[in-house]
């Protein structure tokens, strides 16, 4: 059974989008977007959010294969998706990809029910490797499907990075689960999610809690904003 959302989070004002210590604000060619500490990127003059990997369904695979994961381990990513929904009073969800996790199990329905409660907000996918249940099911009327990159504004979507963006875009794209490293004075090692980006190309963390983390390699053009907690730090490559 999919979490209902809670009628005690009213959408908020325009104010809920302006700029705040726990994300960070950045522009292409004049259009504002903000990297979020839920792991998702907010446009808000065309109040949209967009979200990488969330691969539903995965941990019902799980349970299928012995691995005694909690039915509910996905509660927490549909409560942060009406989160953001709310507070930026979102009309569009752009899912980049692996929405689900490979074939159909119960959980698809949980997701159909949830996305279900908010007939004001439109909920696209590009589709990614993982997205490949049948076609009549995308077809309930709850999904607008891109099979392909789609243009948004001056942005182009993805899932997999792309190596060839015309110079008057901005690709954000998802697939490679991307962290980055970090190490403290005795030794201590840590990855966390990350945004990382170069001239124009952002890859977003994996929104999903069940999915693994790649650590990416510095570069002189690259540039990444970490998830610290419940706010997005940029760290400076050595």
């Amino acid at each position: 059974m999919a979490v209902q959302p809670s009628a005690n989070i009213p959408p908020s004002s325009e104010n809920a989008i302006s700029p705040q210590e726990d994300r960070i604000e950045l522009s292409w060619n004049g259009e504002k977007f903000l990297l979020l500490p839920e792991k998702a990127v907010l446009i808000p003059r065309l109040r949209t959010i967009l979200i990488a990997d969330p691969h539903f369904g995965k941990a019902a695979h799980f349970r299928k294969a012995g691995i005694p994961i909690p039915e509910k381990v996905h509660v927490q990513d549909f409560l942060k998706i009406q989160k953001l929904i709310h507070d930026h009073a979102a009309t569009e969800v752009y899912f980049l990809g692996d929405l689900f996790h490979s074939d159909w199990n119960e959980s698809w329905t949980d997701l159909e029910e949830f996305a279900g409660y908010f007939p004001g907000c439109g909920f696209h996918l590009v589709k990614g490797n993982h997205d490949i249940l049948p076609e009549k099911l995308y077809q309930s009327g709850v999904w607008e499907i891109h099979p392909k990159p789609t243009i948004l504004g001056n942005f182009l979507l993805s899932h997999e990075p792309l190596e060839d963006v015309p110079s008057e875009m901005f690709n954000f794209c998802g697939h490679i689960h991307p962290g980055i490293a970090l190490y403290g004075i005795a030794r201590q090692r840590m990855v966390l999610p990350c945004f990382f980006q170069n001239e124009r190309q952002m890859i977003l963390p994996a929104f999903g809690r069940f999915t693994g983390i790649v650590s990416m390699a510095s570069g002189t053009d690259n540039r990444a904003y970490a998830i610290a907690g419940k706010k997005v730090v940029e760290v400076k490559f050595c």
